[in-house]
């Protein structure tokens, strides 16, 4: 059986705790926490307070679930002691210091994983089989949306770096394309020194338009990603996991006034019945199951975490070169 920790009691990382406390074929052993409001234990076991204690504990894997400043430091600890990693998104602040991640991982010959966590989404997976089948053709078009209000946890990243990782990893994940380029507006409302709100557009390399809305000024809590082809488009909503196809029609309106409104290219409308599982679990038995094999290409690698740190950096600066 693996043994597993987690390093950083925040929102996630009390989340990753549960679930790796009733996952098959592993032990949680405890948590890595120097902060002064946690707790002294969680999901029954202890919360150390000195990080080298926990690792004396010999961990086959953790999970890295503090502030993205300590990813870097953290993983490179980890990657000493040949301790596996699934760390959350961001994988590291910036580009440079995910690099790093990914040279340390490989040399040691460990599995690294990112916990871009969008990726397990049913409704998300089904889309990227339906268009793997050739559901939707020729891919003109992804378009995400992903807005709410803000929040507390977060206070050393952005918008881009918080939630627009998401969205990048999953476009290119979904797409199975990379980005060519990329261009932003970021504005900052909320009083703070990082972007809050951000409309990004960028070029795919098969030659698809990707745009992204992202912000935390909104009430309405909102995840949406829309995959428009040369057959119709599907769109997921993944608070809900719900994906829906809207088919192109073959069949002309001769009601001239409804085939206006309607568009004349209206077809069948499908709600697809999937599987709801948590993805966070999903997530979990995917890594478990990559430590065990040593097989990385069902997880999120440290170098396709890299990669969306790097687009994300040049979100950021492309937004500040066009701020009023």
């Amino acid at each position: 059986m693996l043994k597993a920790a987690v390093l950083g009691l925040g929102v996630m990382g009390r989340h990753h705790c549960r679930v790796l406390n009733g996952l098959d074929g592993v032990e949680f052993i405890g948590a890595y926490d120097p902060g002064e409001n946690v707790p002294a234990a969680i999901e029954g076991q202890r919360v150390y307070k000195n990080f080298t204690e926990l690792l004396d504990l010999k961990p086959d894997y953790c999970v890295v679930a503090s502030p993205t400043i300590f990813h870097l430091e953290l993983g490179i600890e980890l990657a000493a002691r040949k301790i596996h990693a699934l760390i959350e998104k961001p994988v590291a602040s910036d580009t440079a210091s995910s690099r790093e991640l990914v040279a340390a991982f490989h040399a040691a010959g460990l599995v690294g994983g990112v916990g871009h966590i969008e990726r397990f989404n049913p409704a998300l997976q089904e889309m990227r089989h339906r268009i793997e089948s050739g559901a939707l053709g020729e891919i003109f078009q992804i378009s995400t949306r992903r807005q709410g209000p803000f929040p507390g946890r977060i206070a050393d990243v952005g918008v881009v770096k918080d939630l627009a990782t998401h969205d990048i990893d999953l476009t290119a994940w979904v797409t199975q394309q990379q980005y060519v380029s990329i261009n932003a507006r970021t504005t900052h409302k909320s009083g703070r020194p990082h972007e809050d709100m951000v409309i990004a557009i960028a070029t795919l390399s098969k030659g698809t338009i990707a745009s992204h809305t992202v912000n935390w000024l909104s009430p309405q809590k909102e995840r949406t990603t829309i995959v428009v082809g040369e057959k119709g488009a599907l769109v997921a909503d993944t608070l809900t996991a719900d994906l829906t196809y809207f088919e192109n029609g073959n069949t002309s309106t001769a009601w001239d006034q409804v085939s206006a409104f309607r568009g004349v290219s209206e077809g069948d409308v499908t709600r697809f019945a999937l599987q709801r599982r948590e993805p966070l679990v999903v997530e979990h038995e995917t890594f478990r199951d990559a430590v065990l094999s040593g097989d990385q290409t069902k997880i999120v690698t440290l170098e396709e975490g890299a990669r969306v740190v790097a687009i994300a950096e040049e979100m950021i600066l492309d937004g500040k070169l066009h701020t009023l």
